[in-house]
């Protein structure tokens, strides 16, 4: 060091503060570089919402123009991509909720923390926790106290808390949390985008960890779930990259919006997600209690710093270089929206993610094509492109349910009454099938209060409909802008005395 710095003096210094010298001397450039990680290729920093605009005013304009000259036209294509995308989504979607109940009968599988055979006391993995925050006054003390609860070693364990600079509400919380020895504060420099990602590409470079994880504010995970992560990790083969864990809702029963996104939640990370991966498809992540092993998230460059939905981008990517997702039954309980408009702007900003990535990886089809195969790439299209399809059309298929009571439909103008009726069976199909699946998600000791309000859900997806109107302004407005969800409300979390089970320090 002195042939290339000079003299050399040794001086002894805390973890911290060698962290706060190399926050303060190297921040603004590991910032800069936190913003472009991902190749530009991959990316979605170059998205234009003035081009984007554009796109929208020649669509609507040309379908304006084809409704008026040739309205039978326009009411046959919109019937059957409609009708077609409705299909291949509920045939998605409960293909896999299929599987995956086949499977949990099979292998006598139970949403609990099960962990396979334990590893040696010495052969632990070091893993890092990484969990943005921002603007979190009341929830900061009470996250520290359930990550607390967390059994794995303290010398195999860093959880970093990260906060932006211009946060400092969550710092003054914070200040009022006693931090254990394994727990540590890294603040983002200001930049823009504000992201998640930005944050998370931020923070990766002061951790340790062999494997990395991501909390969000809100979580409470299983005390056990690192050992089962540490422990799937050491069973499984070399190209599964990631393992995502099942989230729940601590406050489930606070409003009927809670209990209805429990039960979105419950076919999603139960029975839709694991199923799908039995099946082979590539799947988007879940933006918290999911872990990677380091080496591949470095390789595939981490988080696209400007992508809202940086989970469900990875995820395609990952599958794209050939690297597996696996799912693990430990479950993360988090708290759920209680208010439409805080349950609004993060669907949008879920939807407005999802098009972005969908949009990102169709650049070069035939790329995506031969990274994926046949199979994965049509499971892309039907997950993406087709929900986004039904949340635009949404409307226009609940004019079905005036075929299904007698009333006359617009379709019956341009075509024969089997083909509406044809339509409006497809469109009763879906609604059956739909239904069955969510009543089967909650067919469990924790949820089965839940299944009395699985017909409530006929109030709940419209809502998706509104959020995905509000995501499309935003592609032109504010495409990296991220709508923040607002935390710290009623819980229900149960009040346990937890105790942690150390391992001695390997020799």
């Amino acid at each position: 060091m002195e042939a290339l710095f000079g003299p050399v003096v040794h001086i002894t210094a805390s973890a911290t503060t060698l962290c706060q010298v190399i926050c303060r001397t190297a921040g603004p450039i590991l910032a800069r570089k936190a913003l472009e990680r991902t190749s530009q290729r991959e990316s979605c920093r170059g998205w234009s919402g003035t081009r984007t605009a554009q796109i929208f005013g020649l669509a609507l304009s040309s379908g304006a123009a084809i409704a008026y000259l040739y309205p039978a036209i326009a009411i046959w294509s919109v019937s059957i991509w409609a009708t077609l995308t409705l299909l291949a989504v509920t045939g998605l979607r409960t293909a896999g909720a299929i599987t995956q109940l086949r499977a949990s009968r099979t292998f006598g599988e139970t949403w609990h923390s099960a962990r396979p055979q334990r590893l040696a006391r010495n052969a632990y993995p070091r893993i890092s926790i990484l969990v943005p925050l921002f603007q979190e006054r009341d929830i900061a003390e009470r996250l520290v106290a359930r990550l607390g609860r967390l059994d794995y070693p303290d010398n195999r364990l860093e959880t970093l808390l990260i906060l932006e600079q211009s946060d400092t509400v969550t710092s003054d919380a914070l200040a009022k949390a006693s931090l254990p020895d394994w727990m540590r504060i890294i603040t983002v420099p200001p930049g823009t985008p504000q992201t998640k990602p930005r944050a998370l590409n931020y923070a990766l470079d002061f951790a340790n960890g062999e494997i990395i994880g991501v909390y969000d504010a809100e979580d409470a995970p299983a005390p056990d779930q690192l050992r089962v992560v540490a422990e799937t990790f050491a069973a499984a083969p070399a190209n599964v990259a990631c393992l995502q864990g099942v989230l729940d809702f601590y406050n489930t029963r606070n409003t009927w919006l809670t209990r209805c996104f429990a039960i979105d939640y419950a076919t999603w990370f139960r029975l839709v997600l694991p199923g799908l991966v039995r099946m082979g498809f590539a799947i988007p992540l879940g933006g918290t209690t999911v872990f990677f092993r380091r080496p591949i998230l470095e390789k595939i460059g981490r988080w696209d710093a400007h992508n809202v939905t940086e989970d469900a981008d990875l995820g395609i990517r990952l599958a794209r270089r050939g690297f597996r997702t696996e799912f693990i039954s430990s479950v993360t309980m988090e708290e759920a929206t209680a208010t439409v408009p805080a349950w609004l702007r993060q669907r949008s900003r879920w939807i407005k993610g999802y098009a972005v990535t969908w949009a990102v990886h169709m650049r070069a089809p035939r790329r995506l094509l031969q990274d994926l195969g046949l199979r994965k790439f049509l499971g892309i299209q039907i997950l993406f492109l087709g929900s986004l399809s039904q949340f635009v059309l949404a409307p226009f298929l609940w004019s079905f349910w005036l075929v299904l009571i007698g009333l006359p439909h617009p379709l019956t103008d341009v075509a024969t009454w089997s083909a509406v009726v044809a339509f409006g069976s497809a469109f009763l199909l879906c609604e059956v099938a739909t239904i069955t699946a969510l009543a089967l998600s909650v067919a469990t000791p924790r949820h089965r209060g839940l299944i009395w309000w699985v017909p409530l859900m006929h109030l709940y997806f419209p809502l998706s409909a509104v959020a995905c109107w509000k995501a499309l302004w935003e592609l032109v407005a504010r495409p990296f802008y991220w709508d923040k969800t607002e935390h710290g409300g009623p819980t229900s979390l149960p009040k346990r005395r937890w105790h942690r089970r150390l391992l001695p320090h390997p020799a």
